[in-house]
């Protein structure tokens, strides 16, 4: 690859929950095409999915951004919901804002950010309150010796 960033973007239906994991799937395809390791591929995968599922059930749909620079990937989720009240509380394995229907489909446990976060090398949330959220994520490319 060479020093150009490739970057793609999708949008993230908030209304059908039938279509959490499209852009997902589509950053896992990107990566693949561009011969990113298995492993990053793994992590990235997790990271964009997470954050699918936020922009869904919680921001009511909005945008993802992929961009894959020589020493890192970055993914962009941004909404404009609710917002975080409380990031740190929101980081907590297990707090979750999800409604009693989204928990009855599966969803919802609380477990969305710690894995985004697990999964990342970097990772910032701005949100304001009824202007909703972004979260960026950071996946280096280079081994850290």
């Amino acid at each position: 690859m060479n020093a150009e960033v490739y970057e793609e973007e999708y949008s993230v239906d908030g209304k059908e929950f039938v279509s959490i994991g499209i852009a997902s799937t589509k950053i896992k395809a990107a990566l693949k095409m561009l011969g990113i390791p298995s492993d990053l591929i793994r992590r990235a995968s997790i990271v964009a999915y997470e954050a699918e599922m936020n922009v869904v059930i919680h921001g009511g749909g909005g945008l993802m951004k992929l961009e894959v620079h020589p020493d890192f990937i970055q993914i962009v989720a941004r909404d404009e919901g609710p917002g975080i009240p409380d990031i740190s509380k929101a980081m907590q394995e297990g707090f979750s804002t999800a409604t009693e229907k989204i928990r009855e489909m599966g969803f919802g446990a609380g477990m969305g950010l710690p894995n985004i976060k697990r999964n990342s090398d970097r990772m910032e949330i701005i949100s304001e309150v009824e202007k909703g959220t972004e979260i960026r994520v950071a996946i280096d490319l280079r081994n850290k010796d």
